[in-house]
Order: structure tokens, then sequence, then C-alpha cells
């Protein structure tokens, strides 16, 4: 989990951690210096869950905070979580989903809600293809922890689009195997790094193709319309 001046935020996904019926869950919180009352509700957490490992301290933006936090974790499968589950098994069908196709990790469909909870949009793609404009809704993206060692973090010279890049870098030649939950099993708040205004967006397109030509993938801008009327096409 990353945090930054965002109690209510942080207590609402940690509590809905907390209802995991999954017994081994390892909470990692990265604290940006929060001055909200955020990092009082972490400690008082900490104290009460041994499982919750954290630190607060200044960072050049949320790729090196989910750095940081990969770096901190220690269990065999890792997940990046700052929403909130809709079940309260997600966390066992993602491990599950793993263990029984023996993949390197799985992914879900996902909701977008805004701050009433109401559904904005829904991010289902299924299983796809890098290079037909498919990826997996990044929140929902369960990885075992070999494929970051193999692969390596987030670039933090993205400002919006790291996420993508990391998953063109161990998609894009078909050797990362991902199991597919055809289930909405995570609600997301809506307003990201890439998605909170159009001048994100446009940052983030750019990226997108960089982060495609970097990894010397053909056809990038081509392959970037295409996932940018993907993800248009899950507007109500």
């Amino acid at each position: 989990m990353t945090t930054c001046n965002s109690r209510d935020n942080f207590i609402k996904s940690y509590e809905s951690i907390r209802r995991q019926t999954y017994p081994e869950i390892e909470i990692i919180v990265v604290d940006g210096a929060s001055t909200d009352g955020t990092v009082d509700e972490i400690k008082k957490r900490a104290d009460d869950n041994p499982a919750v490992k954290w630190i607060s301290e200044k960072d050049t933006g949320i790729y090196n905070a989910l750095n940081k936090g990969i770096r901190m974790a220690g269990g065999e499968i890792v997940a990046i979580f700052n929403d909130q589950y809709l079940c309260d098994d997600a966390v066992e069908q993602y491990v599950r989903a793993i263990e029984e196709n023996h993949s390197d990790g799985a992914h879900s469909d996902l909701v977008y809600m805004d701050a009433n909870g109401k559904t904005v949009r829904r991010w289902k793609m299924g299983q796809g293809n890098i290079r037909q404009g498919w990826m997996p809704g990044h929140p929902t993206l369960y990885l075992r922890r070999q494929i970051y060692e193999k692969y390596g973090l987030y670039k933090e010279d993205y400002r919006c689009a790291a996420d993508y890049e990391f998953m063109v870098r161990i998609l894009k030649d078909g050797r990362t195997k991902l199991a597919y939950i055809p289930k909405e099993l995570l609600g997301m708040y809506y307003g990201g790094t890439s998605n909170s205004d159009i001048r994100a967006y446009l940052v983030s397109f750019a990226e997108g193709v960089r982060a495609l030509k970097e990894n010397r993938v053909k056809g990038a801008l081509w392959i970037t319309l295409r996932r940018t009327m993907k993800v248009l096409k899950q507007f109500y």
C-alpha cells in the first residue's frame, strides 16, 4: 500500500484487507511523509497487527514508493493495493488461480468507483496480447516475486505510465503466464495518476508510446491507439 495524505482512503483500504479470508497476508505500507493524520492511523494498526510493516518518508513519486514497498515485501506473491476488495475471498481467489494454473501471476476484472462508491466504468479485457492493445488491469495484478527479480521494478522517470511499461516489459515476449479470473474482485477509486484529467491522460498516452518503443515493440503508436479505444469502450 502507498499513501500520502489519504487518511480516510487508507483506513477503508486497510479494513478491506483485514476482512480477507486468506490467512497469510503481509501488509506493507509506504507513506510519503503524510501530515493529515495518516501516519497516526498506520502506527495504530501496526501496533495491533504484527503483519504490518511500514515506513513514512519523503519520496520522489508513486513509482518510487511502490519500489520501496516491493523491496520490503517478504511474500512469494506480491500485489499492489490501495483500493477496495469487492468480496472477502478475493486474495484467496488470486492465490488459488496462480497455484492451480502453475502461472507467474493472475489478474481479474476491475470496477472504477467515484467517491460515493458509484461505478464509473468497468475494466474487463480478459486475456489477450499486448501488441493488440490489450493489457490486464494493473490494480488486479498479482505476481510471483520471481517476476520482479527477473524483470526489475518500476521505472521511476515515468510520470503516469510506469505500470504500463512494466506490464509491457514482462508480457511482450509471452513468457510470463497470467491466470485470468473473469470476475470483478476489486474496486478502484477513480482519479489515479493516469486518469485524473485530460493533461494526465495525454502524458499517459505519450508515455505509453514510449514504453512500447523502449521495449522494442513495433507499431507503438498504432498499439497505443488500439489500447485507448479499448479503454474508451469501458465508459458508460
